[in-house]
């Protein structure tokens, strides 16, 4: 059990690390947006599984959840301010 708990966190280490230099790379802005969740909802695993169900409850609500919805909100306000000055 213990050697599957290392594995589990040694991926979810290394998908996270992926997803973060997706999201520094990317070009466009709703990918690197998505990464940046994704970081967040696999950190968020990562407390299940170091048996903090708390903070992992915590970080998948405010850091996968409403970070992710406000970007893209605030992504949609912008785009459409841009679109309005080049008119």
């Amino acid at each position: 059990m213990e050697t599957f708990k290392i594995i589990m966190m040694a991926t979810l280490a290394v998908v996270m690390i992926i997803s973060a230099v997706m999201a520094v790379l990317s070009k466009e802005m709703p990918l690197a947006i998505l990464a940046s969740g994704t970081i967040s909802l696999l950190a968020s695993i990562f407390f299940l599984v170091l048996a903090s169900p708390d903070v992992a409850m915590t970080e998948a609500a405010i850091g996968a959840g409403l970070t992710t919805f406000l970007f893209f909100i605030i992504l949609r306000k912008t785009e459409q301010n841009s679109h309005e000055n080049k008119k």
